[in-house]
């Protein structure tokens, strides 16, 4: 039986392209648009929860995170 799992995704751009991270998970991946860095890394953490087992998992997997900003002074 699959289920499915809500995750935080953060995209940066980085030179030329697009970096995707799973701030849960600490995966990452890249794609040349942002749609494709974002389906990059749905599949790494597809691929992550079919190869891992569940201490992995379990050690890995934050259920606390918060994405917000800061503010900071410049020199």
């Amino acid at each position: 039986m699959q289920s499915t799992r809500v995750l935080t995704c953060v995209l940066q751009r980085e030179g030329e392209g697009f970096v995707a991270l799973c701030p849960q998970l600490d995966i990452a991946s890249q794609g040349d648009s942002i749609e494709q860095a974002r389906l990059n890394l749905v599949e790494a953490v597809e691929l992550f929860f079919e190869c891992a087992d569940n201490a992995e998992i379990t050690a890995r997997l934050s259920d606390e995170t918060y994405v917000g900003q800061i503010e900071v002074r410049v020199a």
